[in-house]
């Protein structure tokens, strides 16, 4: 079965935590610097669609535009969704949502939220992982990564340290089957 090549790009801070408890990430403001925006919009360019988890589809709902004008966005929930941009719901296993994004034209998928992105990894569609490691410790918060994450190896392909203490590594899998 044929899908699109899927890609994460989230931030974490040293501890692995990818928010706060109550969901904020208040604590990125750390190394906010005007004018740098860490690949983000480069990034963003080269997607046509994004799979996103729940809770990540309310953070952004919340958000004063859009930001996935353009752009084919499939909402991950067991619950209902009113879209407001085109998007759409789905529930179940990432394959099949994948190849059918892929039957549409979708060609690169940016994968978003904790438990998404968990799911990505545990049936084993994630190709590239863009992780930036921020220099905040939360103590607590929402993980990256948990024991449902199976063990995979990963080669690193890019490696860049920014002024405001951001490290971005580019990893992209070793042990995956062909697309």
């Amino acid at each position: 079965m044929s899908r699109p090549f899927v890609s994460v790009f989230i931030a974490q801070s040293l501890d692995g935590h990818i928010a706060r408890e109550d969901g904020a990430i208040d604590w990125l403001d750390c190394v906010s610097m005007p004018g740098e925006d860490y690949g983000y919009q480069a990034f963003h360019e080269q997607v046509d669609t994004l799979v996103i988890g729940r809770k990540t589809y309310d953070t952004v709902l919340g958000f004063p535009e859009w930001p996935f004008d353009g752009k084919r966005v499939a909402v991950l929930t067991h619950r209902g969704i009113a879209p407001r941009h085109g998007e759409r719901a789905h529930a179940g296993a990432l394959a099949p949502l994948l190849a059918s994004l892929h039957a549409e034209g979708a060609r690169h998928v940016y994968l978003d939220g904790g438990m998404a992105i968990r799911q990505g990894l545990a049936e084993n569609v994630v190709d590239e992982m863009i992780l930036s490691t921020v220099p905040v410790l939360l103590g607590r918060g929402r993980p990256l990564f948990d024991g449902s994450v199976p063990a995979s190896t990963w080669d690193l392909v890019d490696s860049r340290a920014y002024a405001s203490g951001l490290v971005r590594n580019t990893w992209r899998a070793r042990d995956l089957p062909p697309a």
